[in-house]
C-alpha cells in the first residue's frame, strides 16, 4: 500500500471489464484461483478500493502491500496481483490471486490493462533529465493549449487533468495512480498528456507498457547518486525512454556527453538532435534576454524561427527549445511540414509560462525568488543567470535534502560562495537524517569563504526571515532547494513549510 491515494479517479461505470485471465497474460502472472473473474480498475491502496478493481500488492520499503489484501478484497477488491512473498503474506483470500516475479515489471501492464489501456487514446509527451523536466511539461503545456488541444500534465509540482489539480507525491506517479491518471484524462476529453518521467521511474518500470510519441532529454549531472550509485547506472536508467519499447520519436540535446551518448545508443527510430552551441545537430538555437524573459531563435529542418518567452536564463532557453522542438518533430512526423508551419504561426507571438516554484519572482524590491534549485548544476546556472541583473548583493540560502546523494552537499556550498555575495546554510529537507550533520556537510565547501559572507542558521523560517530583512532594495534573495514544496520532512516528523509564504510574511515585517 503506498499512503496519500490519488484524487484523479476515474469513473469506473465507464471502464471496460476485463479477466483475470487477461490481466494475467499482459502481467506474466500465474493465477491461483478463478481466471474468469473480471475486473475494471486497479488500486494499491486498500483503503481507496470501491469495488470491481484488481488490488496491486507492491512490495514496499517498510511494509509489504500484501499485508493489506485481505482488507481490500473485504473493501470490494476482485483480485489480487502480488509477487511470490506478497503471496505467502496474503494467506488465503477469498478472490484469485495473480502472482508474478517482478512486481516492477508487471504492475504497469497489468494496471494499464485493468484502467483500458488509456496511454493508447492520447498523444503521450515525455520528459527526462537532471534539470528543466518541470519546466519543460509547463512549456509544452502551453504550446499544446496554443494548438487547440487540451492537454493533461504529470509531474513533480502537481498533476492536472480537465479542471482538476491535485500536487504530486513522486515526479513519475506509481503504475496504479498513473493508469488511473491516464484514463481520467480520457474520460475529462483530453487529447495529451505531457509528463515527466523520472530515472527512479525508470528503473523501477512505473511507465510500462506506455510508448511515448515523443520524448526529450535535457541533460544529465549530478543528482540521485543515493539511488543509482554511479552516473553511469543514472545515464543507463535514462536511456531506456529513447528504445524503440518505450518511444516512437525522440529529442536530444546533444551539449553534454551524456546526450551525444543517448543520441548515439538510443536506437530510436526517429530521433532528432538539438545543441544551443556549436555541436552537430539537426536544430541549433541560440537567444537574446530582454526585460521580459528572451527571444528564442531557431535554426532548423522548418527553417529560421523566432520566438518569445517569458523566462530568463540559458538553461530556460534550453528547456523552450527543446519543449518547441519537440512539438515541432512530433507534428512532422504526424502530420507533415504544414502543421509544423502552423505550430510556428501559433507561437511565434510568444510562450507565457508560470512554473510554481520554479524561479518564481515574490518580490521586486528586494527581488526575492524562489527555485528548486537543489543540486550543484542547478545551482550554479540559477546564481548565473540572476547575477547579471542583480544591480546590489546576489544572496542566496540553500542546504541538502537528507537521505540523498551526500556527494553534493560540499559542492552546493563551494557553488553558492564562488557565485553569491552572502550565503544563508540551513535545513532543506531533512527526512530522518540528522539536520546538523547535513548542514555541516554543506559548510564543508565553504572553507575559502571571506569572513562574514556564510551565515548558518538551522531553521529555516528563521533564516529566510534573516536573509530577506538582511537585503537591500537593490539586492537579490535566491531561495533555494523546496521550490513549490509545502511540507519540509524532519526528523521528528512533516512540518508545513512553503518558501513563498514565508518570504510573503518577511516582507511584510
Amino acid at each position: 500500500m503506498h499512503s496519500g491515494g490519488n484524487p484523479f479517479m476515474p469513473d469506473l461505470g465507464k471502464i471496460e471489464l476485463t479477466t483475470v485471465e487477461q490481466v494475467a497474460s499482459a502481467a506474466g502472472a500465474k493465477v491461483i484461483g478463478d481466471a474468469a473473474v473480471q475486473v475494471r480498475g486497479a488500486v494499491a491502496d486498500n483503503r481507496r478500493v470501491r469495488g470491481g478493481e484488481l488490488f496491486v500488492a507492491m512490495p514496499g520499503e517498510h511494509v509489504h502491500g500484501a499485508k493489506f489484501a485481505k482488507a481490500a478484497v473485504e473493501a470490494g477488491a476482485v483480485a489480487v496481483l502480488t509477487d511470490r512473498e506478497g503471496a505467502e503474506i496474503a494467506g488465503e483470500i477469498d478472490a484469485p490471486v495473480l502472482v508474478v516475479s517482478d512486481m516492477n515489471q508487471a504492475a504497469g501492464p497489468a494496471s494499464s490493462l485493468a484502467w483500458g489501456r488509456p496511454s493508447e487514446r492520447l498523444n503521450t509527451w515525455g520528459v527526462t533529465g537532471t534539470n528543466g523536466k518541470t519546466t519543460i511539461v509547463y512549456l509544452l503545456k502551453a504550446i499544446l493549449r496554443q494548438l487547440g488541444r487540451k492537454p493533461a500534465l504529470i509531474g513533480t509540482v502537481d498533476v492536472e487533468v480537465g479542471d482538476m489539480n491535485a500536487g504530486a507525491r513522486n515526479t513519475t506517479p506509481f503504475p496504479d495512480e498513473l493508469q488511473a491518471i491516464l484514463a481520467s484524462a480520457v474520460q475529462s476529453s483530453c487529447t495529451d498528456v505531457v509528463m515527466e518521467v523520472s530515472s527512479h521511474a525508470l528503473s523501477l518500470g512505473r511507465v510500462r507498457p506506455m510508448r511515448f510519441d515523443v520524448v526529450g532529454f535535457t541533460n544529465l549531472t549530478q543528482d540521485h547518486l543515493d539511488f543509482h550509485h554511479t552516473m553511469e547506472n543514472y545515464f543507463q536508467a535514462k536511456l531506456r525512454l529513447f528504445t524503440p519499447e518505450l518511444s516512437k520519436n525522440q529529442v536530444v540535446i546533444v551539449d553534454d556527453e551524456w546526450g551525444r551518448r543517448i543520441a548515439e545508443e538510443s536506437c530510436g527510430e526517429n530521433l532528432t538532435t538539438l545543441s544551443m552551441g556549436d555541436a552537430e545537430a539537426d536544430w541549433h538555437a541560440s537567444y537574446s534576454e530582454h526585460a521580459g524573459g528572451i527571444t528564442l531563435t531557431l535554426d532548423g529542418p522548418a527553417g529560421h524561427q523566432e520566438v518569445p518567452v517569458n523566462l530568463p536564463g540559458d538553461y530556460n532557453a534550453a528547456n523552450s527549445a527543446l519543449a518547441i522542438v519537440m512539438a515541432a518533430h512530433l507534428l512532422s512526423a504526424e502530420a507533415g511540414e504544414s502543421a509544423v508551419a502552423a505550430l510556428f504561426d501559433k507561437i511565434s507571438g510568444g510562450l507565457e509560462v508560470h512554473v510554481p516554484g520554479r524561479m518564481e519572482l515574490i518580490s521586486a524590491n528586494p527581488r526575492v525568488i524562489v527555485d528548486f534549485a537543489h543540486n550543484p548544476d542547478a545551482t550554479r546556472k540559477v546564481l548565473k543567470t540572476l547575477r547579471p541583473t542583480t544591480k546590489g548583493r546576489l544572496i542566496i540560502l540553500l542546504g541538502s535534502a537528507g537521505q540523498r546523494d551526500q556527494e553534493k552537499r560540499p559542492i552546493l556550498g563551494q557553488i553558492a560562495c564562488e557565485l553569491a555575495d552572502k550565503v544563508y546554510i540551513t535545513d532543506d529537507d531533512p527526512h530522518e537524517e540528522d539536520p546538523a550533520a547535513i548542514r555541516a556537510a554543506v559548510l564543508e565547501g565553504t572553507r575559502d569563504a571571506k569572513p562574514g559572507q556564510v551565515i548558518e542558521i538551522a531553521d529555516r523560517r528563521e533564516a529566510i526571515v534573516a536573509a530577506i530583512t538582511e537585503a537591500g532594495p537593490d539586492d537579490t534573495v535566491l531561495l533555494a532547494g523546496r521550490g513549490h514544496e509545502t511540507i519540509q520532512p524532519m526528523p521528528d516528523g512533516p512540518v508545513e513549510l512553503d518558501d513563498r509564504v514565508v518570504a510573503r510574511e518577511a516582507l511584510s515585517l
